[in-house]
């Protein structure tokens, strides 16, 4: 994709929304491209919101001068720090002015992420236009600096095919294997409190803080649990440490089908669901993987 070209990924659902993006080369080419953008917004009479790294919302208020304060800014890299969290990031906006078309500018993918956090960015774009299908006006664009291994075209649908047969083959693609000097256990209904211990026990070791601890072990309770009571009754758990991160692998012989799972709050009657959401709350990065073979779930939390 030519750099500076926001025409050549776009993506029109039926219902109003539109998906694009831009590559940018340096922060002046971001700024000249995101400030275009911006300005037709406002003009419209639209809801403008960026959520970007800080350093490029800092860039684009000092550029956009007189009428920054009619653009509201949010930190991608802790609202987004889990791309999984975005989406519903996103249906918030939506639902505080449903009447009024939502303009948005946005970097899941941006220069610092770690290789797994990229490649859930990646699944996260291509989940945008599912999550999205049938909402209010929405026009979507997301900048990608050029220094990253990925691209527009790897992950909008314009190049990808329909988006949720993209996404689809994604979350139905296992994730890398568990590396050989990860710990690893089985497990079954009796054997949740001693599967949280231990991994209580590891993210000491490793110098975790105190809440980061509680964190953890509460998320990976829940996802034993769900293996539990969908998986068939036990699981897999593996723990290493990888990217500064303590890494809790579950796996089980369950099958998730809905796609959004954990990235759409379940109502409170419902049946399953919460647990996974409640994860992505909690860690820094939750992978998940679903298919014929069973399902994976993978929890990153930062060590400091």
């Amino acid at each position: 994709m030519p750099t500076g070209s926001a025409s050549e990924s776009p993506h029109l659902a039926p219902a109003g929304f539109r998906h694009d993006a831009f590559v940018y080369t340096d922060d002046d080419d971001f700024v000249r491209q995101a400030v275009t953008y911006v300005h037709d917004g406002l003009a419209a009479g639209e809801t403008v919101v960026a959520v970007l790294p800080e350093v490029r919302n800092s860039l684009l208020r000092k550029e956009l001068d007189g009428v920054a304060d009619q653009v509201v800014f949010l930190d991608m890299t802790q609202l987004g720090r889990n791309p999984a969290r975005i989406i519903p990031l996103w249906r918030t906006l939506l639902d505080q002015a449903p009447d009024i078309p939502l303009r948005g500018l946005g970097e899941p993918a941006y220069p610092g992420r770690t290789p797994s956090e990229l490649a859930e960015a990646a699944l996260h774009e291509l989940l945008l236009d599912v999550a999205f299908e049938h909402t209010s006006p929405f026009h979507l664009r997301c900048p990608y600096s050029a220094s990253l291994p990925i691209r527009p075209a790897e992950v909008h649908v314009s190049a990808a095919g329909p988006a949720r047969t993209a996404a689809e083959r994604v979350f139905r693609t296992p994730l890398a294997a568990v590396p050989a000097q990860a710990r690893q256990r089985e497990f079954g209904r009796d054997d949740l409190t001693e599967v949280r211990y231990e991994v209580n026990t590891a993210a000491k070791e490793l110098g975790m803080p105190a809440g980061r601890i509680e964190d953890i072990e509460l998320a990976l309770h829940e996802i034993c649990t769900n293996s539990v009571r969908f998986g068939g009754g036990q699981g897999r758990l593996s723990w290493w440490t990888a990217d500064g991160n303590l890494v809790c692998d579950v796996a089980d012989g369950g099958r998730i089908d809905d796609l959004l799972v954990g990235r759409v709050l379940p109502p409170a009657d419902g049946l399953g669901g919460r647990g996974v959401w409640l994860a992505h709350q909690l860690c820094d990065l939750v992978q998940i993987r679903s298919g014929d073979t069973g399902t994976q779930v993978r929890l990153h939390t930062r060590l400091r």
